[in-house]
Order: structure tokens, then C-alpha cells, then sequence
């Protein structure tokens, strides 16, 4: 056994001094190192030879075997450099080539259309106005017309967070809607002359966390854009004006629209606002469920509570608000089927925009 193991180590070494090339030597690896090579096949034979000769032939087909892997990678890094040698007297690289362009990066889809939206807010006349995410009970709900237990609440599934508070009103909560911020507008717009507080035009851009199963048409997050509008003598021929302003700059001067009796418990009257859809021009398609209409955003004139937990006298001040999507509004207009594309951040939908 002695013999056969010095006969391999002579004839495996002998074939590896004559390879040249790479794939020759990865047929080497595995006829002489590999699994099933002779000198491994030694170890397997181990059993039927004699207490005696077991040690010395176990030591000698260590021997070989580590003889031979450490010249298997002495002729791999050889080959490996006489490639390389080879590919630098032979090939040529050219300089003048022009080289391979930077990738520069560009706005989110939903960031370019949440500018526009404020672009044309801004040409309105409306300032912007930013509140913070996280919220007091009181301040998402109760301030806004929602006491504890109204079942408005359960149009809206709320993240709350653990801080351990018991008072309602101080729990702490991620904004279900932009709303928030209109009374902490109010507050501090108010706050400066409370007798003869100024009048208000503000849009309030911002993130809303609801605690829903994610599906093709709703996500636990999403951007908003709250409008408030609080002065004297406003009414509700104000909002409607505004709001057709609005969506021909956005959507094009032919720009139909249509409003429609809804519900909010911090409007009264409450609409939601409807546009031609811009798919099939009202004839009815798939995008518009075959009405002919797309629903855009909700609307109403300022609850006088609200109003008045905001500062502003109801009995002087009247106002009016609107809260808007831009993720919805692109859904819509480049008939995007799922919401989750903003969020999967896969280049190959977002490159489209």
C-alpha cells in the first residue's frame, strides 16, 4: 500500500507539470484530489489492513494528499498569472474610448407628483405647512370631532404606541390623516392675536400610517395632502372654485369634475370630488369601474367645533378643507394596477418615471 501510495504522489505530480490551461487543471482536481481520486480511495481501504500497517499507511496518505493539494495551488496561481501575462502581451486596450455613463439618481415617483401638487398649491396661494407624524389621541381624533368610541374611528385602523399612558387623550398615535395639522395651524395661527386671529390658507403634505392588510390597493403608508382655508365669509362656492382651479392646472383645462354628498366628522357639509376619467373620457373603462368618473379627493366646509378648538370663532370664521392622495392620483392617471409598486423599490417601475 506503501508502494501504490508513492506511485500515485509520482504519477499525479508528473501529469500536473504538463497542464497549461485552467479547465485542464480542474480535470486534474478531480481525477487526483477529488472524491472518488485514487489517494482518497486509500482512506476507504483503511479498514482491511492490519493494526500494524494502518498508522504508517495513514500518515504516508496524509502526506500525499497534502503534497499534492499544495501543488495543485502552486500550478493554479502559475496558470493563473501566465494567463494574465498572456491577455497583457496580446490584447489592447483602447483609451480613447469613451467610458461607461454615471447613473444618476431622480426623484421618487410619488415625491415629483407630491411637488407638483404643491407647485399648483403654491400658485394658488396656498402655504405649506408641515406637522408632525406622531400624534396625541386628541389631537388625531378627539379635536376633530371623533371622541372615544365614535364609529368614524373604524374607518380608520390606528397604530397606537406603548408609553404606558392611561389618559385617552394623551395616548400617542402615528397620524391616521393629515387633519392634525389643521388644528395646530389654527392653534398657532390664532395664537398670536386671539380676538383677531389672521385667515388661513395652507396645504399640509405628509405621511399617514393605517394599520391595514397591504393589498394591491391599500398600504400601511402613504403620502397625503391636507388644503385649509379659513376666513370670513367663506363658503362652500369657495371650495368648489378652488378645487376646479385646481384640477384643470393639474389635469388639463378640459378637466370635468363632479361633486358628490359624503361624510367626514370634521366637515359639514362633506363631498368627495370626482374628475372625468382621463383613461376612457368618460365612456366607461375598467380604471373608472365603467362610471366614467375617478374620485380624487374629499372635501367639506370646516365642523364649527373644529373651528372652535382651533381658536377661531365659528359665529365670524367659517373655512373649508380637502385631503388628496398623490399615490392614488398616479395610480389613476398611468393605470397602475398595485399600490406596493412605490414601495418595492424595484428600478425596473420606477425607471418609467
Amino acid at each position: 500500500m506503501l508502494e501504490k501510495l508513492n506511485e500515485i504522489e509520482k504519477e499525479s505530480l508528473a501529469s500536473l507539470a504538463a497542464i497549461e490551461d485552467e479547465s485542464a487543471l480542474e480535470t486534474w482536481r478531480v481525477a487526483n484530489i477529488g472524491r472518488s481520486s485514487p489517494v482518497m480511495s486509500v482512506f476507504s481501504q483503511m479498514g482491511s489492513l492490519s493494526k500494524e500497517e494502518r498508522p504508517l499507511v495513514g500518515q504516508r496518505a496524509n502526506q500525499v494528499k497534502v503534497a499534492l493539494e499544495k501543488a495543485f495551488a502552486e500550478k493554479q496561481e502559475a496558470v493563473k498569472q501566465a494567463a494574465l501575462a498572456r491577455s497583457l502581451a496580446t490584447e489592447k486596450l483602447d483609451v480613447t474610448l469613451p467610458g461607461r455613463p454615471v447613473r444618476r439618481g431622480r426623484l421618487h415617483p410619488a415625491t415629483q407628483n407630491l411637488r407638483r401638487i404643491l407647485d399648483i398649491l403654491a400658485e394658488m396661494g396656498f402655504q405649506v405647512y408641515t406637522a408632525r407624524d406622531v400624534e396625541s389621541d386628541e389631537y388625531n381624533f378627539q379635536l376633530l370631532n371623533i371622541p372615544p368610541h365614535h364609529p368614524a374611528r373604524e374607518m380608520q385602523d390606528t397604530f397606537y404606541i406603548d408609553t404606558g399612558e392611561t389618559d385617552e387623550s394623551r395616548k400617542q398615535v402615528l397620524r391616521t390623516h393629515t387633519s392634525p395639522g389643521q388644528i395646530r395651524a389654527m392653534r398657532e395661527f390664532s395664537a398670536a392675536n386671539p380676538h383677531n386671529p389672521p385667515p388661513i390658507r395652507i396645504a399640509l403634505p405628509g405621511m399617514v400610517y393605517r394599520f391595514e392588510q397591504i393589498t394591491a390597493r391599500s398600504e400601511v403608508q402613504f403620502n397625503q395632502v391636507e388644503g385649509l382655508v379659513v376666513g370670513e365669509n367663506i363658503t362652500f362656492g369657495d371650495l368648489k372654485g378652488t378645487l376646479s382651479d385646481f384640477v384643470r392646472r393639474m389635469f388639463g383645462q378640459n378637466a370635468k369634475t363632479r361633486f358628490r354628498a359624503s361624510y367626514f366628522p370634521f366637515t359639514e357639509p362633506s363631498a368627495e370630488m370626482d374628475v372625468e376619467c382621463f383613461v376612457c373620457g368618460g365612456k366607461g373603462c375598467g380604471i373608472c369601474k365603467n362610471s366614467g368618473w375617478l374620485e380624487i379627493l374629499g372635501c367639506g366646509m370646516v365642523h364649527p367645533d373644529v373651528l372652535q378648538n382651533g381658536g377661531y370663532d365659528p359665529k365670524r370664521y367659517t373655512g373649508f378643507a380637502f385631503g388628496m392622495g398623490p399615490e392614488r392620483q398616479l395610480l389613476l392617471r398611468h393605470k397602475i394596477t398595485d399600490i406596493r409598486y412605490f414601495w418595492g423599490n424595484d428600478m425596473r417601475f420606477l425607471e418609467q418615471f
